[in-house]
């Protein structure tokens, strides 16, 4: 398709490969493919601005799809990421279950006529780097891991080569540590929010980072809304009389899971978490509940204080 063949593109699905971007157009189901170059990105662009689309829909894929969106924003067109999971659940929603890349950029074209997810700017270069590194980290533990739930039950010759890949794997995960800390302490651009935030009793480095780097909205929501964001708002299961448990769900599962940790270390250590925490033990409440609550509560506290740009208080009120 050139720019004079174009057709009103008011709403643009985009599945991305590692070689080809397939392209669908809503309404009127035009597809076309891009080379997934520079050159590529280039020439949609020209197509989308021309066709002045209301919402251009891409998935988050690992990274493939960063570099066209840069170029997509950097020409003003209205791009959003969205999670795969949940085009998925979509597709499903409207009764299409097969899976090729024409028909999952037409599943996209749809999804961004029905849910019209919001447009957000791409992450600078510096975030990108930042976040990297926050992959790499986690990508060396859960290694580390492994190697470690390995080791008991294989034969001595292979004993020897594990206990040295775990030296090399530990090496390299405080080498990670020392990376991302020296960005939170040096960068002007980490520096102050890291400080608030690593002033919490039981909020270190790699929880610092995963909040700045994950969550970048922090301070700028509700609570209720910024829970929700993260998984840790209790879903009401209650239908007609039956009035079932309350359950949380969804959300970004990195941010909640460095959160349980730190609620963890809090509830012995925090003098908010660890009163807060005693008292839904002895009013009865399961250890797991009870430590969601202080998940939410240190969230709440966490973004009442960048909201404010107030420093940790066991005396802050915990609202936005």
């Amino acid at each position: 398709m050139t720019i004079a063949q174009r057709a009103p593109m008011p709403w643009v699905g985009i599945d991305i490969a590692k070689d080809d971007v397939v392209v669908a157009v809503r309404p009127g189901g035009d597809q076309w493919t891009v080379p997934q170059t520079p050159a590529g990105h280039r020439q949609l662009a020209r197509l989308l601005v021309a066709g002045s689309p209301e919402r251009v829909v891409l998935e988050a894929t690992g990274g493939y799809e960063r570099a066209l969106v840069r170029v997509l924003h950097a020409a003003g067109v209205p791009v959003a990421v969205v999670n795969p999971r949940q085009v998925r659940q979509f597709a499903r929603a409207t009764g299409r279950l097969a899976k090729t890349d024409q028909l999952d950029a037409a599943v996209l074209a749809q999804f961004a006529e029905v849910i019209q997810p919001d447009v957000r700017p791409p992450v600078d270069a510096a975030t990108e780097e930042f976040e990297a590194l926050l992959d790499r980290r986690r990508q060396i533990q859960e290694a580390l891991t492994a190697e470690r739930n390995r080791l008991p039950l294989a034969p001595p010759l292979i004993q020897r080569r594990i206990r040295a890949h775990v030296r090399w794997l530990e090496k390299e995960l405080a080498e990670l540590n020392r990376e991302l800390e020296n960005r939170l302490t040096h960068d002007p651009r980490w520096r102050d929010r890291a400080a608030v935030l690593q002033a919490v009793p039981a909020i270190g480095p790699v929880c610092a980072a995963t909040l700045l780097a994950r969550l970048p909205e922090l301070g700028q929501l509700s609570h209720r809304q910024i829970a929700a964001l993260v998984g840790v708002a209790p879903y009401n299961h209650d239908s007609g009389a039956l009035r079932g448990k309350r359950r949380i769900a969804g959300g970004r599962g990195e941010i909640r899971r460095v959160l349980y940790m730190a609620a963890l270390q809090g509830a012995r250590v925090n003098p908010v978490l660890r009163p807060f925490y005693q008292r839904l033990l002895a009013a009865g409440k399961p250890k797991k509940v009870a430590l969601v609550a202080c998940i939410n509560k240190l969230l709440r506290l966490l973004n009442a204080m960048v909201a404010h740009g107030r420093p940790w208080s066991p005396a802050l009120p915990a609202t936005p």
